[in-house]
């Protein structure tokens, strides 16, 4: 199997995108490579190759940044995930930009309204950042919390889409 990479620069760090065919399997920021690599295990064995701008991929998230809220329109993804994963990250993408949910909101949201924890983990393990919003959840009571990327990558993607 035979997956495409590509690192660039964004305003809040690099960015590493992982393409299998037509389709957009991982965006972390490169800052974590141990993450990546826990994304790329559903693959199993596989080869790597460099592309530049594979899917566009840089110059949508060049303008997600400069605002451009449809910017990942029609991109396809292959994500991957448990049952339960995917259904987090199907509600995730329903959370409006500038919009947030809390993690009781959204295990409420997929039927599992005790789930808040496994929510969270499921939330975390998002293998496509920004394209799967798992920033805009936050706590309860209003608060940031939890972003693998780093609460203060949390903040700014948040005040980027005017929630903050």
């Amino acid at each position: 199997m035979k997956l495409i990479f590509d690192t660039f620069s964004t305003p809040l760090g690099e960015m590493a995108a992982v393409v299998l065919g037509d389709a957009l399997c991982v965006l972390e920021f490169s800052d974590d490579p141990e993450r990546i690599e826990q994304q790329l295990k559903r693959f199993g064995p596989y080869e790597k190759a460099a592309q530049k701008n594979p899917l566009n991929i840089r110059g949508r998230v060049s303008a997600y940044f400069k605002g451009e809220r449809d910017a990942f329109r029609g991109l396809k993804l292959n994500v991957g995930g448990t049952t339960f994963q995917q259904a987090v990250w199907k509600a995730l993408q329903k959370i409006p930009h500038g919009g947030t949910l809390s993690y009781r909101e959204l295990a409420s949201n997929i039927g599992r309204p005790k789930a808040q924890r496994a929510v969270g983990t499921a939330n975390g393990r998002n293998p496509v950042a920004i394209i799967i919003p798992c920033h805009r959840v936050i706590a309860s009571n209003g608060t940031l919390a939890g972003y693998a990327g780093g609460l203060e990558r949390k903040r700014q993607l948040l005040a980027l889409e005017g929630s903050l």
